[in-house]
């Protein structure tokens, strides 16, 4: 995709988003994804060897393969939202191993689902696309409806599949997040013992972060926290929902901020709240992926190059898009992942 495509898809944006320099925390203070990141960030860690080849075993596959940048295919929602609401629209998707062919053919560094889905096709697959096995998950069929992140299965059975990393989700705020974080820490540790990278969906959840009609579970302060705790554990790539607002603590009233936050970390412009994300993800030694969203059709590639190009531009480190790749026909999937990736190998589309 040419430069021009990426100025036709932001529209009458383009300059707002391409032409943006960020002034509140300086580029130069973020460990940026270059060919070199392994090398330069994750070997001063307490990364085992082993974890380390994985870590450049997904950063090095795919499309993207040594840029630094990761493209990821998450198909977890079979759970998360249900079978039904998931793969309704295109039902191809309720065999395992067309979630994988489209991994494989939208050339992804990787391709995140649970174990079940994995775990059937994974002597066909394994070696041939990086698995991340989605640990936890949570269980929606309860009437009335509960969220809770619950283990369903072994960080053994991910290794024995030949899994390259894990992923969890933890709901930071939620009544239940004290465990989920003793959980997922302890699942993380053993995971790095056997050698496997770390992928953390850092999510906000309670229904006091909405108030007077704003939801603030996607607020810069809040979801930047909420990455501070992610990298805390030993995440190796945090995803987090791109932010569409800020003032969070001081909405809701909770907490410990500082006005510094506001007046000089961030900015009201989308790229700025991105920044303090990664900021919050030890100034980009952790990589951070942003979520592409679900899918509303016609405007879905445009919506997903915006989130690339302000995910790139802030100093992130690739993008994690599901729905909108596979609720369509796997052709239009395969062109949305490359759209994306497209971005991230543009050298006109700079760190902000």
């Amino acid at each position: 995709m040419s430069a021009n495509k990426i100025h036709e898809l932001l529209g009458d944006k383009a300059e707002y988003y391409l032409g943006h320099t960020c002034t509140t925390i300086s580029k130069s203070s973020i460990h940026l994804p270059s060919p070199s990141h392994l090398d330069d960030v994750w070997t001063q860690s307490n990364r085992n060897v082993q974890t380390l080849r994985s870590i450049g075993t997904l950063m090095n596959n795919g499309r993207l393969s040594g840029s630094g940048y990761v493209s990821i295919l998450p198909v977890d929602q079979g759970i998360e939202h249900s079978g039904g609401a998931s793969f309704a629209p295109n039902p191809i998707y309720f065999d395992p191993e067309n979630i994988v062919k489209l991994a494989i053919e939208g050339g992804c560094n990787a391709v995140a689902s649970t174990y079940g889905v994995l775990g059937s096709v994974a002597r066909k697959y394994a070696h041939k696309i990086p698995f991340i096995v989605k640990v936890n998950h949570n269980e929606f069929i309860s009437y009335p409806n509960k969220f809770d992140q619950i283990m369903f299965g072994t960080i053994k059975d991910a290794w024995n599949m030949g899994a390259v990393a894990v992923g969890a989700t933890i709901y930071f705020g939620s009544d239940e997040s004290a465990r989920q974080i003793v959980e997922v820490a302890k699942a993380f540790e053993y995971a790095h013992e056997l050698g496997m990278a770390t992928v953390l969906w850092c999510y906000l959840r309670n229904g006091s972060f909405k108030k007077d009609g704003v939801d603030y579970h996607t607020a810069a302060d809040l979801t930047g926290q909420a990455n501070h705790l992610g990298v805390t554990i030993q995440a190796d790539i945090i995803k987090q929902k791109l932010p569409t607002n800020n003032g969070g603590y001081n909405a809701i009233n909770f907490g410990k901020t500082s006005k510094l936050v506001y007046d000089n970390l961030t900015t009201d412009h989308p790229i700025d709240l991105a920044r303090y994300q990664v900021a919050n993800c030890y100034m980009g030694r952790v990589g951070l992926i942003n979520s592409g969203g679900e899918s509303k059709g016609a405007t879905d590639m445009a919506e997903a190059v915006m989130t690339a190009v302000v995910n790139k531009r802030a100093g992130g480190m690739g993008l994690i898009s599901g729905r909108k790749a596979f609720q369509k026909p796997m052709t239009e999937g395969v062109q949305l992942l490359n759209t994306i990736q497209d971005v991230y190998l543009d050298n006109s589309v700079t760190i902000a």
